[in-house]
């Protein structure tokens, strides 16, 4: 088959082990293209603008700069990116470019046009990202030969490329970095239909059968997040399969996310533990992020790039000048009532 034809094996930065068929089908619960796309509907509609263009005009897409929280599908669009274009697709993360020869060794063996995406570029040295602005603008390295007074720098031509970066905290990218994307997309949460959409797709390749009412819940209960919604697609399988006749019933997907410890806000065991540690120890708030991480055992990035948007995003946490605290809603949804902190000494 025709390589052009073929988008698959253009995907020359990831090798693919052989798999069983139903593994396969797991695999691709990630979209090929953007038609399955599902959701993000304004970002989706300009990007599709801007691939054609730059087919059109047979040149490489603009970068593309990707922010949002974890689990959104910024990985999946770089890839969908890449396929629509029928352009090589690389893939690293900035934590694994570790000295300049390590970009430098991927950039000047590139195709032209290629996508090249990394992944938490926020993490970036800044070396490498200093190497970067010349890439990204100009398509050459600068490199230094020799050493001492003898030392000079040479520039090295690479081919045009599209530096695709995703990151889930923004505001760590410097501004310099940031300026050289020519095209920014933010991804949300996303909405219950688009999330009932998602589940239906998935249940469709994994030969699941799906109750409309039970298809309703899981969208609810995934946190506005596809990753989250097929991992619980496929643990509701589990239970389906041991527990039931295969198929996913209203009834099933209750059991399953009680087993789960999740509720019908799509609350976890440890968001419940977070809001319950800001009302019965700090009264509601506010208390510093630091301090709330010790309390729940927990690293402050976890809370801040994990947790907290969504508890934020539900309703159920405030970021304040002063500190994290509950509202009204979390006290209502908890069953809590207002009172003084646990650790607040008694005046009698």
């Amino acid at each position: 088959m025709d390589k052009q034809n073929n988008p698959d094996k253009r995907f020359n930065g990831l090798t693919r082990p052989q798999l069983r068929d139903e593994d396969q089908r797991d695999i691709n619960l990630r979209p090929q293209c953007l038609e399955e796309f599902l959701g993000q509907a304004v970002m989706k509609e300009n990007l599709s603008v801007f691939i054609k263009a730059a087919r059109e005009r047979n040149e490489s897409l603009d970068h593309l700069f990707l922010t949002g929280p974890p689990g959104l599908g910024k990985t999946t669009l770089a890839q969908v990116v890449a396929r629509e274009l029928g352009v090589d697709f690389k893939v690293t993360s900035a934590p694994a470019l570790d000295k300049p020869k390590d970009l430098a060794g991927i950039l000047t063996t590139v195709t032209a046009k290629t996508v090249f995406f990394i992944d938490e570029i926020h993490r970036l040295k800044p070396a490498i990202e200093e190497m970067l602005y010349i890439a990204m603008e100009d398509y050459e390295l600068d490199w230094i030969i020799g050493q001492g007074p003898s030392a000079r720098t040479i520039r090295i031509p690479i081919q045009p490329f599209t530096l695709v970066g995703a990151t889930t905290k923004a505001g760590n990218v410097s501004s310099p970095l940031v300026s050289r994307f020519g095209i920014s997309c933010r991804f949300n949460f996303y909405e219950k239909e688009d999330m009932e959409a998602i589940v239906r797709r998935s249940a469709g390749i994994l030969k699941t059968k799906l109750d409309d009412d039970a298809a309703s819940l899981l969208a609810v209960s995934a946190r506005g997040t596809p990753r989250v919604a097929n991992r619980l697609l496929r643990r509701m399988r589990d239970y389906a399969q041991i527990l039931g006749d295969g198929a996913l019933s209203l009834q099933l997907v209750i059991e399953g996310l009680k087993r789960l410890e999740i509720d019908n806000l799509g609350l976890e065991r440890h968001d419940r533990e977070i809001l319950r540690t800001i009302i019965t120890r700090y009264a509601g708030g506010p208390v510093g992020a630091e301090t709330l991480a010790i309390s729940i055992g927990e690293s402050v990035d976890t809370l801040e790039d994990y947790y907290e948007p969504f508890l934020i995003q539900a309703g159920l946490l405030q970021r304040t000048p002063r500190g994290r605290m509950v509202t009204d809603f979390a006290y209502s949804h908890l069953g809590e009532k207002r009172g003084k902190a646990e650790n607040e000494p008694s005046l009698f």
